[in-house]
């Protein structure tokens, strides 16, 4: 399902970033080469806002960012392991390094939650976060999450 809008070029393996500022603002970098119509601020305000109500850090030091859009017809996924977990304000107090993030179309706010819990249950599986936090290579971990 997650390769339905997760392509290799937004897949992003042993990065290194300081602060969830810092990570966002990548996320965002990466997202707009996707979403050309968007500009950087943009995508990175529609994360920031999501975040104020609440860190989208789920615990178990993964988080998952995302933001609704009005002017995408299409969810976009930006997976990111950092080589360094990072404050996240997550859930259970502990530093983040996998992040899957979710750009979706306002229109598509039910499908959206479907998607998110889908991921969530994904990540409850501690081998599977085990492979993603050793991926070596943007391309293995591509791998790791669409198979």
């Amino acid at each position: 399902m997650i390769n339905s809008f997760l392509s290799k070029d937004c897949t992003k393996a042993a990065v290194l970033f300081h602060s969830k500022k810092r990570m966002l603002e990548y996320i965002s970098q990466i997202a707009q080469q996707k979403l050309p119509e968007l500009t950087e601020q943009e995508i990175l305000d529609s994360l920031l806002k999501r975040e104020k109500l609440g860190s989208t850090g789920i615990g178990k030091g993964i988080a998952i960012p995302h933001g609704r859009l009005s002017n995408i017809d299409e969810t976009v996924a930006i997976l990111v392991v950092n080589a360094e977990p990072i404050a996240f304000d997550a859930i259970d107090d502990r530093p983040v390094d996998i992040f899957i993030t979710l750009l979706v179309p306002d229109a598509q706010c039910q499908a959206h939650l479907k998607t998110l819990a889908a991921i969530a249950d994904k990540l409850k599986d501690k081998q599977f976060c085990k492979k993603l936090r050793h991926a070596q290579s943007d391309q293995s971990l591509y791998e790791i999450m669409t198979l």
